[in-house]
């Protein structure tokens, strides 16, 4: 019996990068062997077990046969002659192909290492187009390692995966997963830009899709369009250190614009409900977590007002707090505000131009805040008058704070 670390802990050492994960491979035993070792068997589809000290997975090698689409179309062969060389044969990609035993002695039998060396993601051989999920993984390590390149053989069986309809069978949970672990990344954009090389972008996210060759705004920088916008507004989010919820709520918010009719473009009119509605349809898609769902809406429909803040009357931001349930859920209020910063900052030239939008707004919520709703409804001898009344001197305070800054519009601003 041999025992091998495999796949990402060896490919990561290399890098030079921290990984706290490490996956064993188990040549030339049995489970019954592993067993009488002490290792408790956790796997169903194929022998996994649990290190009796560690609690750490150990896999027996195994190769696999495809049976029918989509990816759990798979029969698994585990047993004392499947060679350490076999299991690494089914494998996504040649960076994850390597392993190294107790001696320290690397095995690399498909060139991992060299591909390390040249930057590139290439699968290990043909069997890769019989799942689909490969696809989403390269994805998302193109987004971890945003200076590898996808090899062209690689790209090119990708898109034969899409052509085929094998992209088809993934299922929404699954999508979802890749999609978020690819969105934690550190240029989250590589791996929608890898989905769209290969076409697979226009099959699971078409909405997102449809953003690209769509012209921003006409005060915009002609060359870049919706969707790179969209990409820039990602890769902020990133570069903020975000969470999964602002990074989503990025990638969804201008949905819409797609759907503008070419007679008004490049202008935008009315595209926030449009946007709201394809986030929607999405979520509901993918099933997508609630609160990623909900930053996502509130992002879609609300960030032209905050950008726009300036300009609302005291009335308006009071109604924005309500709207946004900020309140009783200010977590969620900041990451709105987080996700609009992101999309203020994803264009060029944002440097030279102010952005105060969060401080005014986050100012004014600490003034509605300030109101003593018990107070009020404790004097109110009429009980059907309390909200109306409580709202009233919200929104005194707000036009207080905005008269003492020399910030209260006169006209009344876009609700």
């Amino acid at each position: 019996m041999k025992i091998y670390i495999v796949g990402g802990a060896v490919r990561d050492q290399l890098l030079g990068r921290p990984n706290a994960d490490r996956d064993f491979v188990v040549v030339g035993t049995t489970p019954e062997a592993m067993q009488a070792l002490g290792y408790r068997p956790v796997g169903r589809d194929f022998p996994v077990f649990l290190h009796p000290k560690t609690q750490e997975e150990y896999a027996l090698a195994r190769t696999e046969r495809k049976t029918a689409p989509g990816y759990h179309g798979f029969a698994f062969h585990a047993a004392p002659e499947v060679t350490l060389e076999e299991d690494l044969a089914r494998r996504d990609l040649t960076i994850n192909a390597m392993a190294q035993g107790d001696d320290g002695v690397l095995v690399d039998p498909y060139d991992g290492q060299r591909d390390i060396q040249a930057k590139i993601l290439r699968h290990v051989g043909p069997a890769f187009v019989e799942d689909p999920v490969r696809i989403l993984r390269l994805a998302r390590f193109a987004a971890r390692f945003a200076d590898f390149s996808v090899a062209p053989e690689t790209l090119a069986l990708m898109q034969a995966m899409v052509a085929s309809g094998e992209v088809d069978h993934l299922v929404p949970e699954r999508v979802w997963q890749e999609l978020a672990t690819g969105l934690m990344e550190d240029k989250p954009s590589r791996m929608i830009e890898v989905l769209r090389e290969c076409g697979a972008l226009a099959r699971l996210l078409p909405e997102l899709d449809a953003l690209f060759g769509v012209p921003q705004r006409a005060d915009y920088h002609p060359e870049i369009d919706t969707g790179i916008h969209t990409m820039m507004v990602l890769d902020q989010s990133a570069s903020r250190n975000f969470g999964l919820p602002v990074r989503f709520a990025a990638l969804l918010h201008d949905l819409g614009k797609a759907t503008t009719p070419a007679d008004v473009l490049p202008r935008h009119i009315g595209h926030e409900e449009r946007s709201v509605h394809l986030a929607e349809q999405l979520c509901a898609r993918l099933k997508v977590p609630v609160d990623c769902r909900d930053l996502a809406s509130l992002m879609a429909r609300y960030h032209g007002n905050i950008h726009r803040s300036s300009e609302l009357r005291a009335a308006t931001i009071v109604g924005l707090f309500e709207k946004t349930d900020a309140l009783r859920r200010p977590a969620r209020f900041q990451q709105l505000l987080d996700a609009c910063l992101c999309d203020f900052t994803g264009r060029l030239g944002w440097e030279d131009r102010p952005y105060d939008s969060p401080q005014r707004l986050l100012a004014a919520l600490v003034a509605v805040n300030a109101v003593e709703a018990g107070k009020i409804a404790a004097a109110c001898s009429d009980k059907g008058k309390i909200p109306d009344r409580v709202r009233a001197a919200r929104v005194a305070a707000v036009k207080a704070l905005l008269n003492e800054s020399g910030e209260e519009p006169e006209q009344q601003g876009k609700e």
